[in-house]
C-alpha cells in the first residue's frame, strides 16, 4: 500500500516537482560558489520536497493561474534546508539524508552562514510576491522555527519533559513550516479567508502529524532507509512521544532502564532493543500512532470545503502517506 500510493503521488506531481527542482538551482546560481556547493549539499541530497509541492498544490486548489508558483514556492525548502544546516550543528550530528553533514565537510563557520543565507534567500522571494501577508507569514516561520529549537535546547535530556512541552516544540520546529506552505498557497491564489484559514489548518495537522511519524521512525528505521542512524535522536538527548508516553506509564525498573539508555549516548545495539521493547510495552509507539492519525483525519477533515478538486484527493493522498512512509 505505502509503494503504491507514493508512487501514485509521485505520478501525479512529477511536473511540479521538476519545476521546483529548476527554481531550487536557478536561484542559487547567481550566489557565491561555495554558498551553491554547501547549500546544494543538503538541498539536492534526496529530500522530498514536500513543503514547496504543497505550496504549489495549495495555491491550484484555490484557483492560481499564473507561472511563478514554483519560484514562490522555493522559500519553503530553503527555510528547510537553513534550519537543518543549523540544527545538525547545534544538535552534532554527524548524518543527513545518508550523507555527512555540512559542517563536517567544510566547517561551523560557513555552515552557519548559509543557513543565514537560505534565510535571507526566502525572505527575499516572500518580497517578490508582492502581499504583506506573505511576508508576514514567512517573517513568522522563521521566529516559531528559532524559538523552538531553542526551546528543544532548553529541555535537551529534560527528562521532566511533558507532552504539552513536546508539541510545541514540534509546532514551532515543524508544522509552522507545512501551515506556512500551505497558507501562502492560498494567499498568492488570492483566495477567500475561509479558504486561506482551512489550508492554514490542513497545515498544522499534517506537519504535527509528520513530525510524529518522524519521530517513530527513529525508533524503527536504519541508516539505509531514514538517511540516519535509527535512535539517532535519543542519542542527541531529544524526548520524543513515544518515550515521553511510555516513561508516564511505566514501572520504577524499567523507567529507570529507559532512562539509563537516555542518559548514555553510547548506548549499544541491545540496549536500544530493550528501550524499544519498553515503548511497546508501555504503549508509548501505538499511542504516538494514535496521536499521528487523529491529526491526519483532522487535516483531512478541513478539505471538505473543496469539494471534488482534483488536487483535493491528492492533498488527501499526501495526508496518508505522511502517516505510512517509511523515511
Amino acid at each position: 500500500m505505502t509503494v503504491g500510493l507514493k508512487q501514485k503521488i509521485l505520478a501525479a506531481v512529477q511536473d511540479d516537482l521538476q519545476r521546483i527542482e529548476r527554481e531550487l538551482a536557478g536561484n542559487l546560481n547567481p550566489h557565491f560558489d561555495l554558498v551553491s556547493r554547501v547549500a546544494g549539499h543538503i538541498l539536492f541530497a534526496g529530500g522530498k520536497r514536500l513543503r514547496p509541492l504543497l505550496m504549489v498544490l495549495c495555491a491550484r486548489l484555490c484557483g492560481y493561474s499564473g507561472d511563478r508558483d514554483a519560484r514562490f514556492a522555493t522559500i519553503f525548502e530553503y527555510l528547510h534546508a537553513a534550519t537543518l544546516l543549523h540544527d545538525d550543528l547545534v544538535d552534532g550530528s554527524e548524518m543527513r539524508r545518508g550523507k555527512t553533514v555540512a559542517n563536517q565537510v567544510w566547517d561551523n563557520p560557513t555552515a552557519v552562514l548559509t543557513g543565514d543565507f537560505l534565510l535571507a534567500r526566502g525572505l527575499s522571494i516572500a518580497a517578490d510576491t508582492g502581499l504583506c501577508e506573505v511576508i508576514e507569514t514567512i517573517a513568522g516561520i522563521t521566529e516559531n522555527m528559532s524559538q523552538g529549537e531553542i526551546r528543544q535546547l532548553e529541555k535537551k535530556g529534560d527528562i521532566t519533559l511533558t507532552e504539552e512541552e513536546y508539541l510545541e516544540v514540534i509546532r514551532c520546529k515543524t508544522a509552522v513550516l507545512f501551515q506556512g506552505a500551505c497558507r501562502t498557497g492560498a494567499l498568492v491564489a488570492g483566495a477567500e479567508p475561509i479558504r486561506v484559514t482551512a489550508l492554514n489548518d490542513y497545515g498544522h495537522h499534517l506537519g504535527l502529524a509528520f513530525q510524529m511519524a518522524d519521530d517513530l521512525l527513529d525508533y524503527t528505521q536504519d541508516l539505509a532507509t531514514m538517511g540516519k542512524h535509527a535512535g539517532a535522536d535519543l542519542r542527541e538527548g531529544k524526548l520524543t512521544l513515544p518515550l515521553i508516553h511510555a516513561l508516564s506509564r511505566s514501572s520504577d525498573a524499567d523507567r529507570e532502564r529507559m532512562l539509563a539508555v537516555l542518559k548514555n549516548p553510547d548506548f549499544g545495539a541491545d540496549e536500544f532493543e530493550g528501550l524499544v521493547d519498553c515503548l511497546e510495552k508501555y504503549g508509548g509507539i501505538a499511542y504516538t500512532r494514535e496521536q499521528a492519525a487523529a491529526h491526519i483525519q483532522a487535516a483531512k477533515a478541513v478539505l471538505r470545503p473543496f469539494d471534488n478538486h482534483p488536487t483535493r484527493k491528492l492533498l488527501m493522498d499526501i495526508a496518508d502517506y505522511a502517516l505510512v512512509r517509511k523515511a
